[in-house]
């Protein structure tokens, strides 16, 4: 009897079985899922790296090479929506950064005075990069890692570890030794404890019999509860001329940060960002969830902390530098998904950060120029982040 070809009518009416690539596969290897060990049969392939295709698998292999062959976006409409928003931001930040520098400038357009103010002005507007780089990136690759849209990196307590440190340096120093302190040495001390606190949590809670993501999350919210809680009691015993001098501190603000904070500022931010954009197409797998990447071969539990970690060193900086603004990660990072379109992290950062400086440079804009309260520009921030955090909550109507 001759062997009966593939993709030929069988001749007892039995069911033909597809050996075609699964729709699964196509879709994980359009979302940039990275090649799995050699010799694991489950590693994603394309149709002419599996031989002859028969008929009847043919029409399921076409529909599957039609949406994988759209990469990160569906359709074309989609790309070149995505193309017009990145336009439009870009315009925004230079048009706002442009507003800050010449906006209000005392001396006259093109003179020497007014080159000398406006880079005065241009400290405060490489902060205000520097912390929607860190906002930015940090929340969306640690609401990817979470597998949710509605948590953020300030869970974890570093704006009440933050709180802590620079309540007790001034509840036990005083107002004189908090002057004393500032500079590049103070800075590196809170970035590398927030970092090592951080560490040492995620260590001990995605390792071992301890690994889970939901219990790690619960310890995060205790021990930020925890310390906002110690910093309340010695806030309550400083006298009225030191708690007003804490208070202004507390207030994310660009004014916050020092000029010799930058050079060891953007080393780190770029490091920690830049590697997190190397491993997008790993978090494009991680947001199917631990399942998927267990089936094809990428190491959840590694990766996971290793985001982590870089998630605590870009919300170290931008809290040390600034100061803690709780919603802001939160506000950028939804506005983000709504505007990309796209599921792919190597156009979602990208959007975040020209999002996260347009959002801040336009906020500190208009309060500036526009109603001249220059000091409410962070509770305007909170409180429109907050705002959106709450509709997001009810229209989804769980966390």
């Amino acid at each position: 009897m001759n062997p009966r070809r593939l993709g030929s009518p069988p001749a007892n009416g039995a069911a033909d079985v597809s050996t075609a690539p699964t729709d699964t596969a196509m879709d994980l290897d359009a979302m940039g899922a990275p090649p799995s060990r050699q010799g694991n049969r489950w590693a994603p392939r394309r149709k002419d790296q599996g031989g002859a295709a028969g008929t009847s698998a043919g029409a399921g292999a076409g529909a599957a090479r039609t949406r994988s062959s759209s990469g990160a976006f569906p359709d074309a409409s989609s790309r070149r929506r995505y193309w017009i928003v990145v336009a439009g931001l870009a315009v925004l930040a230079l048009a706002f950064g442009f507003g800050l520098l010449a906006v209000d400038n005392p001396m006259p357009p093109g003179s020497r005075g007014f080159w000398l103010i406006a880079e005065l002005r241009a400290t405060s507007l490489l902060v205000m990069l520097i912390a929607a780089f860190c906002q930015a990136t940090a929340t969306i690759a640690f609401q990817t890692v979470t597998n949710n849209r509605i948590l953020t990196p300030s869970i974890m307590g570093f704006e009440s570890l933050y709180t802590v440190i620079q309540t007790g340096t001034i509840y036990f120093l005083g107002v004189a030794g908090v002057v004393a302190l500032q500079g590049a040495g103070q800075f590196l001390a809170q970035v590398a404890i927030m970092v090592a606190l951080s560490v040492l949590l995620y260590g001990w809670l995605l390792r071992g019999r301890y690994a889970n993501m939901q219990v790690m999350l619960l310890i995060g919210i205790i021990i930020g509860g925890g310390l906002g809680s110690v910093s309340s009691f010695m806030q309550r015993l400083l006298p009225p001329s030191e708690f007003d001098v804490l208070t202004a501190r507390l207030f994310g603000s660009v004014t916050n940060a020092e000029v010799e904070y930058l050079p060891y500022a953007i080393p780190l931010c770029l490091t920690a960002g830049v590697l997190i954009w190397l491993n997008a197409r790993t978090l494009n797998v991680i947001a199917l969830g631990r399942d998927v990447c267990i089936n094809i071969g990428v190491d959840h539990g590694r990766q996971t902390i290793y985001t982590l970690v870089l998630v605590s060193v870009l919300m170290a900086v931008s809290t040390a530098l600034i100061g803690p603004m709780t919603f802001f990660g939160f506000l950028v990072a939804t506005l983000t998904y709504q505007a990309a379109g796209t599921h792919d992290h190597r156009r979602l950062l990208p959007v975040g950060v020209l999002m996260g400086f347009v959002v801040l440079a336009g906020a500190y804009f208009v309060m500036n120029h526009v109603f001249y309260a220059q000091g409410v520009v962070s509770i305007i921030i909170e409180l429109v982040g907050g705002t959106v955090f709450l509709a997001v909550i009810m229209r989804k109507g769980r966390l």
